[in-house]
């Protein structure tokens, strides 16, 4: 996958606060447009498109409430952030109805913004590779070919292993998702329709299974990628002889 700076939209009037946060956004590798009130943020959006929006409520000519329904308008997906000096229920209630994807209140920890925002475009990115590949049905993972229609993987030498619904939806995920980077909550939600602590320890159990398929070729390994998820990467002899991620 091609490597990016996500754009965000900020729209905040308070200048200060406003250059601070983008200066913190950009250090921490995003583009980052900032508009001092909600009619600047709508034509910055009428003209460019923006992986996620940071919007102050309380605004002058426009107020985040009305500036967050114009972009639903427009598009439907793009995640949304309320930024307020409020913590009242009803403008949070309100917020969330008007299609937020997150609410913080003023003052807030950078650090768990930058958290929240890492963690909710990774998963729309992921989201939208997985629709964007989910026609495809036959995949080369080393020596192997995968044909995810008829459940199974043949190896070069002619050798077939059939696998069940679950490794095979499992296994379809990572040859999607192959040398990048698969989250838990993509796959668990994709497989299991759950993410919860039983349904996480199955798919433990699942990922032991199909590392024990690709055992006989080293190319292939299932990595742990730590308090994110797991990649299947497929690596060169050269590659190989590097030392691997930990792996239960």
């Amino acid at each position: 996958m091609k490597k990016f700076k996500p754009k965000i939209l900020i729209a905040e009037d308070n200048y200060n606060f406003g250059s601070i946060l983008k200066d913190y956004l950009t250090v921490n590798n995003y583009s980052v447009t900032l508009a001092k009130n909600g009619v600047e943020a709508m034509t910055f959006y009428s003209k460019e498109k923006f992986d996620l929006c940071i919007l102050d409520i309380m605004m002058p000519k426009m107020d985040g409430f009305t500036l967050a329904e114009k972009i639903r308008q427009m598009d439907e997906s793009v995640p949304i952030f309320f930024l307020t000096a409020k913590n009242l229920k009803a403008d949070m209630l309100h917020g969330y109805k008007t299609g937020a994807d997150d609410y913080l209140t003023k003052p807030f920890d950078s650090e768990v913004l930058l958290a929240k925002i890492n963690r909710i475009l990774r998963a729309r990115t992921n989201e939208l590779l997985y629709q964007s590949n989910h026609s495809q049905e036959q995949y080369e993972i080393g020596n192997y070919l995968y044909n995810s229609r008829t459940r199974v993987i043949e190896h070069i030498n002619g050798e077939k292993i059939e696998l069940s619904p679950k490794e095979n939806d499992l296994l379809r995920l990572f040859a999607i998702f192959k040398d990048e980077l698969l989250t838990r909550e993509l796959a668990l939600n994709s497989v299991w329709k759950n993410n919860n602590f039983f349904t996480s320890r199955s798919m433990d159990v699942y990922i032991v299974r199909l590392r024990k398929i690709f055992e006989r070729d080293s190319s292939v390994k299932i990595k742990n990628v730590h308090g994110l998820g797991f990649s299947m990467v497929t690596e060169s002899k050269e590659d190989s002889k590097k030392q691997p991620i930990d792996m239960p």
